[in-house]
């Protein structure tokens, strides 16, 4: 079950790739500049989760007048990662999940992502979003276990909205 409002957020530290190569990004450091938005994905490169990438990339400015930082999560390697970003125009700093911590962490890891494809992988985000706040209560959460349902982005800027 995903970790609910007024949780205590989990703090973590997952690779992405910088200007200057691999670097860890720590959840405790973003939040002290604001609340994050953290946004799971399935996987890159997929139809769905670029979409979702591709439309909060083109939103980013009204996430930051929000003061907001967005980060996005899937298990994929920062290097995949890295070149989906670059493919696709992606302007989000994704984290790599690889061992699908953090997902189990927040509760939102499919026990088997989409058997009926044959994928039958476990440990794999379902698309999912979090706004933690400056001391790291959860304030925003939605998890959907269909990989189609994209979260409500216009009640996430309005979350942060009362924040602000």
């Amino acid at each position: 079950m995903a970790l609910s409002i007024g949780s205590k957020a989990p703090d973590f530290e997952l690779p992405t790739i910088g200007a200057n190569g691999p670097e860890l990004v720590r959840l405790s450091e973003q939040i002290a500049n604001g609340p994050v938005v953290l946004l799971f994905v399935p996987m890159a490169f997929t139809g769905v989760c670029t979409t979702e990438f591709c439309s909060v990339t083109g939103d980013l400015e009204a996430y930051e007048k929000l003061n907001a930082t967005v980060l996005g999560i899937s298990g994929d390697n920062p290097f995949a990662q890295q070149n989906w970003k670059q493919k696709d125009g992606i302007g989000l700093t994704l984290l790599s999940d690889y061992e699908h911590k953090v997902t189990k962490d927040y509760g939102v890891a499919y026990d088997t992502f989409l058997p009926e494809k044959n994928l039958k992988m476990g440990g794999v985000s379902k698309r999912s979003a979090f706004i933690v706040d400056q001391n790291g209560v959860i304030q925003y959460a939605e998890s959907h276990d269909d990989p189609h349902d994209l979260p409500n982005f216009e009640a996430i800027k309005a979350k942060l909205a009362e924040l602000a």
